[in-house]
C-alpha cells in the first residue's frame, strides 16, 4: 500500500500507488488523467493517488450500468441473493485486512474499524435474507373472478455517493440492498478513504458479480458527484454527508424528478436524569462523543443532564476524559485517532472558539494536539464545554469532532424540549431508572433512533436508520425500510371473469 520502490541496474524509482476507476468489469485510469493524493491522517504519509474522475467517466460507467441491468433485474431474487452470501463470506476472509486499511485512511481506532467491518459483513448476510423475503402483498378485490396484488420491482440504475466517516459500512447500507433488488450501481465514494472502496469492489468481483452491476468512480463531489446527479439514466441518488451538499443534491434532483435518499447528520444528545447510573452514563458519553474522534453522524455532541446530578457528572466526566490516549489508531492502546483531514481540524479549532466567545465554560481540551505522533496528525484534544445555553451555536451546529456541551435543566419536560429544539433528529439517548420517563423519553424525542440507557451510538443493521427534521427526506437505511429506497411499488391486477368489469361502476348485482 502506498509508495513501493522499484530497482534495476542503473536506476531506483519511486512508484505511487494510483487507485483508479472500475467500470464494467475493468479498472481504468481516469479520462482527465489527474489524480490527488490520499493521505493518512494519523501522521501525514501519503498511502498513494486517487483518480479525480470527470463527467465523461460517469456517463461511461452509466452506460455499463444500464446494460447490466438489464440482465440483472430478471435473476431471480434467491439467485442475486446467493452473490450477497458470498460478498458476506468474503469480507469475513478480509475482516483484518480491511480494518487496517481503513485505520490508515480514515484514521479511526482499530477496534471501531473492525466493527465497521462486521457491520458490513452483517448487512450482507441480512440482505441476502432478503432476497427470499422481498414480500409484496395480496388483497380481495373489490370485484368479482379478479384478483389483486403488489410486488416490488427494482429502480434501474442507482447511484450512491459514500462519506469517509464510515467508508465500508455505508457503502454496504446502500449497495447490498440496491443490489439484491435488481438495481446496478454507480458508486463514487470519498477521495479521502478510496483504498477501502478499492477492496470492497474487489470482493463483488471475486464473488463473480456479472460485470457492470456495480461500477466505481473515485472523484470529487462537485465534478463526478454533480455528473451523477445530472445524468438522465441514473434513477435514484442515495447519499450521505453534510446538510449542505445534500440540499443541493435533493434542490437539483428534484428539479430532474430524480428519486433521492439522503442522510444528512445530526445533533445528538444523551439526557442524564438525577436517578441515572451515572458510571454507565459517563461511559456511554465518553464512547457517544469521542468514538471515531466524534465523526459519526449519531455522535453525542449533547449532554443534557438533570441540575441535581450535573455537578457529580463533570466532575467524573473530566477526570475520565483526560485519561483518553491520542495516537495511531493501529495502536491497539489508543482510545482516540485523529480527525480526517487539516479541514476538519481547523473547522473543530474554530467551533471551540465560538463557543469561547459565546460565555460556554471550557472545562478540558479545547486545543490542537499537536504533539501526538510525529507531530504531522489531525489530533485534537477531546473537548467538553459546561454551562452551554441550547441557544448557542456549539449547541445548535454540527461540529463533527470531539466536542461535548454539557446543558443543565430541571426536570424530564425540560430535557425534552432542550432535545427537540436543533434542526437535527437523528438519535437521542435517555438514562434513568424511571419506566414511566422511558416511555415518555420514547413518545417525545423527536429522532429516528432512540436509546435508553446507552449512549447514541450503535445501530444494528436490521432496524430502520434516519432521522426526522433536516436529518435525511424521510428515507431510511438498513432493515426491511431499505428495500422501500431501491424498489418500486407495483399494483397488478388479474381478471378472469372474461368480461369487461369497470371498477367503481359495477354494482355486482346477482
Amino acid at each position: 500500500m502506498g509508495i513501493s520502490i522499484e530497482k534495476n541496474e542503473t536506476t531506483e524509482t519511486v512508484k505511487t500507488k494510483k487507485f483508479m476507476n472500475y467500470i464494467d468489469g475493468e479498472w481504468k485510469e481516469p479520462s482527465s488523467g489527474k489524480y490527488i493524493p490520499v493521505i493518512n491522517p494519523a501522521n501525514g504519509d501519503i498511502l498513494g493517488e486517487v483518480a479525480q474522475s470527470s463527467a465523461a467517466d460517469v456517463d461511461q460507467a452509466v452506460r455499463a450500468a444500464v446494460k447490466a441491468q438489464k440482465k440483472w433485474r430478471l435473476v431471480p431474487a434467491p439467485e442475486r441473493a446467493e452473490y450477497l452470501f458470498t460478498v458476506g463470506r468474503l469480507l469475513k476472509k478480509n475482516k483484518e485486512k480491511l480494518a487496517q486499511i481503513i485505520t490508515s485512511e480514515m484514521g479511526k481506532v482499530i477496534e471501531e474499524a473492525r466493527g465497521e467491518v462486521q457491520e458490513a459483513i452483517d448487512m450482507a448476510h441480512y440482505m441476502a435474507g432478503e432476497g427470499r423475503r422481498m414480500f409484496g402483498e395480496t388483497m380481495p378485490s373489490e370485484l368479482r373472478n379478479k384478483f389483486a396484488m403488489s410486488i416490488r420491482v427494482p429502480v434501474g440504475v442507482v447511484g450512491i455517493i459514500t462519506p469517509w466517516n464510515f467508508p465500508i459500512a455505508i457503502a454496504s447500507w446502500k449497495s447490498l440492498p440496491a443490489l439484491v433488488t435488481g438495481n446496478a450501481l454507480v458508486w463514487k465514494p470519498s477521495p479521502d478513504t478510496p483504498i477501502v472502496a478499492e477492496e470492497f469492489v474487489k470482493i463483488y468481483e471475486e464473488a463473480g458479480l456479472p460485470e457492470g452491476l456495480i461500477n466505481l468512480v473515485q472523484g470529487s463531489g462537485p465534478e463526478a458527484g454533480a455528473a451523477m446527479v445530472e445524468h438522465p439514466d441514473i434513477d435514484l441518488i442515495g447519499f450521505t454527508g453534510s446538510n449542505a451538499v445534500g440540499r443541493k443534491i435533493n434542490e437539483r434532483a428534484g428539479a430532474l424528478l430524480k428519486r433521492t435518499s439522503l442522510e444528512m447528520g445530526g445533533k445528538n444528545a444523551i439526557l442524564v436524569m438525577d436517578d441515572a447510573n451515572l458510571d454507565l452514563a459517563i461511559e456511554s458519553i465518553i464512547w457517544s462523543g469521542f468514538g471515531t474522534t466524534g465523526q459519526r453522524c449519531t455522535a453525542a455532541s449533547r449532554v443534557i443532564v438533570h441540575e441535581a446530578v450535573k455537578q457529580h457528572l463533570e466532575e467524573k466526566l473530566v477526570e475520565a476524559v483526560r485519561s483518553l490516549r491520542l495516537g495511531d489508531g493501529h495502536d491497539e492502546t489508543v482510545d482516540v485517532g485523529p480527525l480526517i483531514n487539516k479541514k476538519a481540524l481547523e473547522k473543530v479549532d474554530q467551533y471551540v472558539h465560538i463557543g469561547i466567545d459565546e460565555g460556554a465554560t471550557l472545562l478540558c481540551g479545547g486545543k490542537v494536539a499537536g504533539k501526538v505522533g510525529n507531530g504531522k496528525g489531525f489530533f485534537y484534544e477531546p473537548t467538553i464545554f459546561t454551562d452551554v445555553q441550547p441557544d448557542m451555536a456549539i449547541a445548535k451546529e454540527e461540529i463533527f469532532g470531539p466536542v461535548i456541551s454539557i446543558i443543565s435543566v430541571k426536570d424530564l419536560d425540560e430535557a425534552i424540549a432542550v432535545n427537540n429544539d436543533v434542526s437535527f433528529g437523528l438519535s437521542s439517548s435517555i438514562f434513568t431508572a424511571d419506566v414511566n420517563r422511558v416511555f415518555q423519553a420514547m413518545r417525545d424525542l423527536d429522532t429516528g433512533i432512540v436509546y435508553i440507557n446507552a449512549g447514541t451510538t450503535g445501530a444494528e443493521i436490521h432496524l430502520p436508520f434516519g432521522g426526522t427534521k433536516e436529518t435525511g427526506n424521510g428515507h431510511r437505511d438498513s432493515g426491511v425500510a431499505a428495500l422501500d429506497v431501491y424498489t418500486e411499488w407495483r399494483a397488478v391486477y388479474v381478471d378472469y371473469s372474461n368480461t369487461l368489469q369497470r371498477a367503481q361502476i359495477d354494482t355486482n348485482t346477482k
